[in-house]
């Protein structure tokens, strides 16, 4: 029998089309990865009786990243990131393992069937899968197609079955697009990130931002925030004045009425116009009309438009948006929620679609006249030919979804009813009056007909006072005339729904990655977001983006990645060739580049005035190991020791407290060492500051990423001799991670410790002892531990206050010690809680029981 292995491009969707393939009869089981499951059952494919293995990747399997020499943000020319450096393919989760998991699941089998979100990126995956699987599968007759693709929108029982029984190929057009995407972000990104970074961060000391980045797109989404900003900066109020009358007549209401001529900006003027209509006290009707309006239903819902409601309207942001639209999908409530598509096909189901929402208690009433007075086709729309609108795909209540997914579910489906119920309609009546010789007048809306207004209840008719029933030369009487002043007013900083429709507009990122790009400009510190998610942005933000204007304006103008944009998408329509775009891009931008590193002294200038320089930051800390004179310690994101004597920037682990640490030195270079801590509850540790920004030796890998996360102090130090590195102080392999050591935290007493160098594992032991030193253990891996009791609180037997043993093998330590999780500062995710990973898991016993602990960690080492 013949193997089929699919794969769905999350664990959550293989289950649900397994589900639906199967009819329920499928077996599941883990993979290797302990991330993705495994879904067998028997069925037909292609005429014959298979075995299907259905299973998933999560997300992309792999990124692209240069080799390893050209990370090094001290060593490599940013220039030469254009061309000179070469990139490579690396998982994008290491620790996933995804694909040897692939292969394992792949060997045997004889045709793969894809089920890849259907968009480029999707596309894409899908030859990051080929890749992994195609060598280990079976070597049929090479005429044979044994490569398929399935194109799907929504996970329904009608659109998978339809998928399967009609499967294509994968787009390797589509697939080069992103790949060419993806590189020229990572040169581009990288070049003038890097530039910028060392080159600021070396200079001034309160950027407050730990990476001063650039992006092909994220650099014109800031751009427009602070073109915004600048307009409100640069606005002048102007005084100008109106003239309000209100009249009445017998005892109907009291109308407002609004002057013609709008506005005067003399105030001597606007009093003549007053005192010419005082001439008169009646109000003369001089004309009468009615006419009928129409509110069109809406279109049918893109991604575009689901993002700016979601912002301005439900109070969520772009990016918390599409993760939970994304939920909505892969559990089957609403189709693919990426799409540009705002026209349903003429074979889409929309009366199927409609009768599912009948028991909804919240619009039941409306989807049950719909269907018996007859739906409305929806407005023709655009036809991006990708995938369709986004619709609901299934009844839901708010306790299956959750708040924020109940919101985003109910406005796509009141949207979804919208655009099929009738188109609503007023009346609207305007009256014009004279009243000496100046012209006025009044309009007012009345409903004749709700349509969409009654399921999108948020945006309907105003009710407004009724009109007063009149005819051409009818008198009013005037109550009051009076001039008022006013002052223009500036615009407001940008919405997110407006920077969205900006964005769309000028072709800056596509309906997936838009949102990537606001996110990404919040959280570097360029722009806040502010009440009504109003963008605001910080004087870094601003000094940037004038810098480029000054520079080199197409840096931040749309126009540039705009016309890229266009050539990607020929690219993804096989109409552009790979290599041309890549290397002519390349070129424009390397050039550039060039004319940016010439010319900095531009935004330097700018720069001076908003922050402060390097040298004038801080407070003394510790010592220089060249010149011994006081380094400043910059508390500042990202914080930093400088030398303004030898005028050198040294990094620090981020996240924590930096303190001296017992006025030492290291022993390779004679720099203070400094303490960083996370706190009473978290890891502390030494480091040496120039040790820290220039490892010494080849095991200690140097990563800018990784300087920002904290790692690399004398806790990994593999110096022979210094009492501080990790060969003094390590006393034994982590329990539960698979690379980290347990080193003694010499600052801990007298509540003594020790923590893995890598991940969050502290263990406690011999509280209130005097000392604690670390020697060598004959019997396990681990280091011997010689402790120094208080008498008066030894809990050594008959009085003891000395004793030197494993922590790991020595009974008498066993009551001693006890496993804990640091708590981390500023970290996705926090501490674990409850059990590790790997050999660590189940193995711990009952944390109240610190026998059973030891025991469990003793049996790594003995």
């Amino acid at each position: 029998m013949r193997t089929v292995l699919m794969v769905a491009e999350k664990p959550s969707l293989a289950q649900s089309i397994a589900k639906i393939l199967s009819k329920g009869n499928c077996t599941s089981r883990k993979g290797l990865n302990g991330a993705c499951s495994v879904h067998d059952y028997t069925g037909s494919f292609q005429g014959q009786t298979v075995r299907f293995k259905m299973t998933s990747v999560c997300g992309h399997v792999m990124s692209l990243d240069f080799i390893g020499k050209y990370n090094n943000w001290d060593k490599v020319d940013p220039a030469e990131l254009f061309s000179k450096a070469p990139t490579e393919k690396k998982e994008a989760n290491s620790k996933l393992n995804m694909v040897k998991f692939l292969q394992v699941e792949a060997r045997g089998c004889d045709y793969v069937v894809l089920w890849l979100d259907c968009d480029k990126e999707g596309e894409n995956i899908c030859f990051e899968v080929l890749d992994a699987v195609q060598p280990v599968m079976n070597k049929g007759n090479p005429r044979e197609q044994t490569v398929y693709r399935a194109k799907f929108s929504s996970i329904t029982d009608t659109d998978i079955w339809n998928a399967m029984n009609s499967l294509g190929e994968p787009n390797h057009n589509e697939a080069l697009s992103v790949d060419a995407r993806q590189e020229l972000d990572l040169r581009i990104g990288c070049a003038f990130t890097r530039f910028q970074t060392k080159y600021f961060q070396g200079k001034y000391g309160n950027l407050d931002s730990s990476l001063i980045s650039f992006g092909p797109c994220q650099t014109p989404t800031l751009g427009f925030c602070v073109e915004r900003h600048d307009k409100i900066q640069s606005f002048k109020p102007e005084t100008y004045w109106i003239i309000q009358a209100k009249v009445f007549k017998g005892k109907d209401i009291t109308l407002t009425l609004d002057w013609n001529r709008v506005r005067v900006f003399d105030k001597e003027v606007g009093q003549m116009f007053v005192n010419l209509a005082k001439t008169s006290r009646e109000a003369q009707v001089e004309s009468v009309s009615k006419k009928e309006k129409v509110k069109q239903r809406p279109q049918a819902l893109n991604t575009v438009e689901m993002l700016r409601v979601a912002s301005s309207a439900l109070g969520m942001g772009p990016q918390h948006t599409m993760q939970i639209a994304e939920r909505l999908y892969t559990q089957g409530y609403i189709s693919y929620p990426r799409t540009e598509t705002t026209h349903y096909p003429e074979n889409f189901d929309l009366k199927g679609t409609l009768k599912q929402q009948t028991n909804n208690p919240y619009w039941s009433e409306e989807v049950r006249t719909l269907l018996s007075t007859g739906i409305n086709r929806p407005r023709k729309g655009n036809d991006a030919g990708d995938h369709p609108p986004i619709t609901p795909m299934r009844a839901a209540s708010e306790g299956e979804l959750g708040s924020d997914g109940w919101r985003l579910y109910e406005y796509i489906t009141r949207h979804f009813i919208a655009t099929v119920s009738q188109d609503c309609k007023y009346l609207q009546t305007t009256i014009d009056f004279n009243i000496g010789t100046e012209a006025f007048s009044c309009s007012g809306k009345t409903l004749i007909s709700p349509g969409t207004d009654i399921v999108m209840n948020w945006q309907g008719i105003p009710l407004e006072e009724a009109m007063p029933n009149c005819d051409r030369g009818d008198s009013f009487i005037v109550e009051e005339i009076k001039l008022i002043e006013k002052q223009t007013n500036p615009p407001d900083y940008l919405t997110e729904a407006e920077l969205i429709t900006l964005m769309e507009k000028h072709g800056i990122g596509t309906d997936a990655s838009i949102p990537v790009h606001i996110n990404n400009i919040c959280q570097r510190n360029y722009v806040t977001i502010e009440s009504g998610r109003k963008l605001k942005p910080t004087n870094l933000g601003i000094v940037l983006v004038h810098g480029y204007y000054k520079i080199d304006a197409e840096l931040v103008l749309p126009t540039i990645r705009s016309a890229l944009e266009k050539q990607l998408n020929l690219i993804a329509q096989g109409k552009a060739n790979f290599q041309q775009v890549l290397q002519h891009t390349l070129e424009i931008f390397k050039r550039k580049f060039h004319y940016f590193v010439d010319s900095i002294t531009g935004m330097d200038e700018l720069m001076e005035v908003s922050f402060s320089p390097i040298a004038a930051t801080g407070k003394p800390l510790s010592r220089c190991g060249k010149c011994h004179r006081y380094m400043k310690y910059i508390q500042a994101k990202p914080s930093r020791l400088h030398c303004s004597h030898c005028d050198e920037t040294y990094s620090l682990p981020q996240n924590g407290a930096i303190k001296l640490y017992k006025e030492l030195r290291c022993p390779l270079d004679e720099f203070e060492l400094v303490l960083w801590t996370s706190g009473a509850r978290g890891k502390s540790y030494p480091l040496c500051p120039y040790c820290y920004s220039n490892p010494p030796f080849r095991d200690m890998k140097k990563d800018m990423v990784q300087m920002f996360k904290g790692s690399m102090g004398c806790n990994e130090c593999t110096h022979p001799s210094c009492q501080h590195s990790l060969n003094s102080l390590g006393i034994g392999q982590c329990v539960e991670c698979d690379s980290g050591v347990l080193v003694l935290d010499p600052t801990s007493g007298p509540k003594w410790r020790m923590a893995c160098n890598k991940c969050n594992v502290l263990v406690h032991f011999f509280e209130h002892a005097h000392r604690v030193q670390v020697n060598s253990c004959e019997i396990c891996d681990a280091s011997l531990v010689a402790v120094d009791f208080n008498k008066s609180r030894t809990p050594l037997p008959a009085g003891e206050t000395q004793h030197t043993g494993c922590v790991f093998c020595d009974s008498i330590f066993q009551d001693l010690v006890e496993l804990k999780h640091a708590t981390m500062r500023h970290r996705g995710g926090g501490a674990r809680r409850g059990g590790g990973r790997g050999r660590g898991r189940g193995r711990r016993g009952n944390p109240k029981k610190p026998k059973d602990k030891m025991a469990a960690l003793a049996a790594y080492f003995v």
